[in-house]
């Protein structure tokens, strides 16, 4: 990996061996002189404080440092990559949130979305069920959240948890709002499960790979069952997947948490490109989800599996997909695969109530009940994501 580029920050990731966070941070500081907070020493301080109180700062349940370094602190940390606890090094990028406006009326007493997936004609409801969406935050006030049982956490640094971007409202609304509403069709699967809300993203949409990899770390501390994250960032073919996600997805997995990335929407089918699946979907070990529009055919933006790297999943209802909105709008219509992410760890949550099922055990039960659609695997993975 070679020093931050243009759509680097300028930091880095150091990813440690397994079980080798203390060891590895002290190697960290040996060989650099950077001196890094751990999160294990500081329950319920903002990854953030602790980040400007430091050179870095070492998420304990990852085993990921985040550093700031010079080019002579880079390179002593590549000349140790791959020989003792640190395993690699690479750049912290910046990411996106991934969805556009769309304007088509709505009818019915359910989404088509929610019908498609068949959640309007699901017993489980995800109770008791943690599911964390990591975006731009959620709008505290919204009525159909009101009485909901909802932690929420901010990563982004200077700003509350509640959304002043609106992204993060109508991911959570369609991965754990209500199946019934008095304004409009029902637009959530998950309609009883714990809301963990981790604000990742500014109010300006974007955010960085410490932000995630924070509020990944804050999810599987609070045990959450799901993380959904309707973010991302561009790759080019052939580009290799990131080894501290891929990491990061493996530990979480190990600690009973699936993680849930949108695939991307950098695709133009109709002019005949398809682009392969973003950063961080595309590590083997995080569910790469796609979208398809109501007539259940590939979206045009959706990226795909188009190398030996990084893959489609699953999808789910990504098109004119309506769901809460903050402030008095309250609703509004997005698509995009950020939006069908949400369904896809909505139903999640529903599997993960009615069989206990957790990690490997709950993809594989999402991949399992997909319904096959008659397009290319490499576009729809296994297929439509379907509620128990």
């Amino acid at each position: 990996m070679t020093p931050a580029g243009e759509n680097t920050t300028g930091r880095y990731l150091v990813l440690l061996e397994d079980n080798a966070t203390i060891i590895g941070t002290r190697e960290l500081s040996r060989l650099t002189g950077i001196r890094c907070a751990n999160t294990a020493d500081a329950a319920g301080a903002a990854p953030g404080e602790l980040f400007r109180s430091a050179g870095g700062i070492v998420l304990h349940d990852l085993g990921v440092a985040l550093v700031s370094a010079d080019e002579d602190q880079f390179a002593s940390l590549q000349r140790a990559a791959g020989t003792g606890p640190i395993a690699r090094v690479e750049a912290e990028r910046r990411v996106f949130a991934i969805g556009e406006p769309s304007s088509s009326a709505e009818d019915g007493e359910a989404t088509w979305g929610l019908q498609a997936v068949r959640a309007n004609r699901s017993a489980p409801t995800g109770k008791d069920v943690r599911v964390a969406v990591l975006d731009t935050g959620v709008d505290l006030e919204h009525p159909d959240l009101a009485g909901r049982d909802i932690v929420t956490g901010s990563f982004v640094e200077g700003q509350e948890v509640q959304d002043g971007h609106g992204h993060g409202t109508h991911v959570i609304g369609t991965a754990c709002g209500p199946r019934t509403s008095t304004e409009g069709p029902g637009y959530g699967i998950a309609s009883e499960a714990s809301i963990y809300a981790g604000k990742v993203l500014g109010d300006d949409g974007t955010g960085t790979d410490g932000g995630i990899l924070s509020g990944i770390q804050w999810a599987i501390s609070n045990s959450c069952a799901v993380v959904s994250m309707s973010l991302g960032a561009p790759t080019e073919p052939g580009t290799p997947y990131s080894d501290a996600f891929e990491k990061v997805a493996q530990r979480a997995m190990e600690r009973g948490t699936l993680i849930i990335a949108a695939a991307g929407n950098e695709s133009q089918r109709s002019a005949g490109t398809i682009a392969p699946v973003g950063h961080p979907a595309n590590c083997p070990s995080i569910m790469a989800i796609g979208a398809v529009d109501s007539q259940l055919q590939i979206a045009d933006f959706s990226s795909g599996t188009v190398d030996e790297i990084g893959q489609v999943d699953l999808v789910g209802p990504g098109v004119d997909v309506y769901s809460s909105w903050p402030g008095a709008e309250r609703y509004r219509k997005l698509s995009g695969t950020s939006m069908a992410t949400p369904h896809v760890s909505g139903v999640a949550a529903l599997y993960a109530q009615q069989y206990a099922e957790r990690a490997w055990g709950l993809w594989a039960r999402l991949s399992q009940a997909a319904r096959r659609l008659p397009l290319p695997a490499t576009d729809i993975g296994a297929g439509l994501v379907q509620a128990p």
